[in-house]
């Protein structure tokens, strides 16, 4: 993998962390709403050729990066406070 598929992949997952932050308990709702009514997500071949190329194998990475967007806003405060 390169240095430049790993900072994109990093920089997704903090996205990802951001808006899940921001969104999480309407995404929460909605993801229980699909799995009691049984919706699966619709197939994207964009969707799976992302996931087989580039997060099939980084997904501790992608999982970094959303942890750091999750967090992002107390570390910020701490840094602040300091």
């Amino acid at each position: 993998m390169s240095l430049l598929a790993a900072v994109v992949i990093f920089v997704v997952g903090f996205v990802s962390g951001i808006v899940v932050r921001a969104v999480a308990g309407l995404a929460a709702i909605i993801a229980l709403l699909l799995v009691v009514f049984g919706v699966a997500a619709p197939d994207i071949g964009l969707v799976d050729f992302i996931v087989t190329q580039y997060y099939s194998g980084n997904e501790l990475l992608f999982l970094a990066g959303l942890l750091f967007g999750l967090d992002a806003n107390n570390t910020r405060e701490v840094v602040v406070e300091r």
